[in-house]
């Protein structure tokens, strides 16, 4: 049983239902190779946050953040349950579970590609110089972020780190994480499934609609067999480059969620994962 395995069962014992937390099952035509659930699952549980936006369009993690806001307000006000956000975008989930106070600054394309144009080196040396609080916390090599951070400056006149911060919300979170010593045969398992489910073909479809240069084919498993598709390396090899790639991203994951102390760990590999985690919530209901 994996994340999405137990948040299915968890949300028909609890007769809740599921938010999803991760940042490519938002757009549509992008199955296979996020893993989304299955039009039976979302029949079985209600999901929100899949499929809401076109592959074209860019979701801000305020944009997230302000539909997510909505759905649970819309979901208290029905209905007294306990929503499960289940996701491993770690940002998406802070936005949320830590109320995090996010810069309300669209993509400024044609500025993020005069930067990019200079080299992130020189892009971090600009940071340093505008808002040294910000480089102190973004790593020199961290492209995306420290982009974000000079764009959020010359955009608002104002350092990213000033407008930065936490709101809490008021009602209590149980934080649960699940990890494997078995993770990596895990993630070469997965790969191999999503090729016999069509990730090929669907790749080659969103290819021909869009065209290679979409973002969202830049990013994990369709990078690699877009590259396979342009016949420049074999398919057994894009698979092993999928699986090097989605191992490293794990083990980046894995470090970034550890720092959070507030998270409670289970064994995926647990014969009795459910059992264990839903004690642990009713524990934590009866606190």
């Amino acid at each position: 049983m994996g994340k999405s395995g137990l948040a299915l069962a968890l949300s028909k014992q609890m007769d809740s239902v599921i938010l999803s937390a991760d940042s490519r099952q938002v757009y549509r035509e992008f199955d296979i190779g996020t893993a989304k659930p299955s039009d039976l699952e979302r029949q079985r549980v209600p999901h929100y946050l899949i499929d809401i936006c076109d592959p074209t369009e860019t979701l801000t993690v305020a944009d997230y953040q302000q539909r997510t806001q909505a759905i649970l307000a819309q979901v208290h006000a029905k209905r007294r349950i306990i929503p499960l956000l289940v996701g491993g975008t770690g940002l998406y989930i802070n936005a949320i579970a830590k109320g995090l106070k996010i810069p309300r600054v669209a993509p400024q394309l044609g500025l993020r590609a005069q930067l990019t144009d200079l080299g992130q080196p020189q892009c971090y040396a600009f940071l340093q110089q505008l808002d040294p609080v910000a480089a102190q916390r973004i790593h020199r090599n961290d492209q995306v972020r420290t982009l974000r951070a000079l764009e959020v400056y010359y955009v608002t006149g104002q350092p990213i780190s000033d407008q930065q911060g936490e709101n809490p919300p008021d009602y209590p979170i149980l934080y649960i994480g699940l990890d494997c010593d078995g993770l990596y045969h895990r993630i070469e398992k997965r790969t191999h499934q999503m090729i016999e489910m069509g990730l090929v073909e669907e790749v080659k479809a969103l290819v021909e609609k869009y065209g290679p240069e979409l973002p969202l084919l830049k990013t994990l498993g369709y990078a690699e067999i877009q590259t396979y598709l342009n016949g420049d390396m074999g398919l057994e090899d894009a698979i092993a480059l999928t699986v090097q790639h989605t191992r490293q991203f794990a083990k980046r994951q894995r470090t970034w969620f550890r720092k959070d102390k507030s998270i409670e760990w289970f064994d995926v590999e647990s014969p009795d994962l459910l059992d264990k985690v839903w004690q642990r919530i009713q524990s934590w209901l009866k606190a």
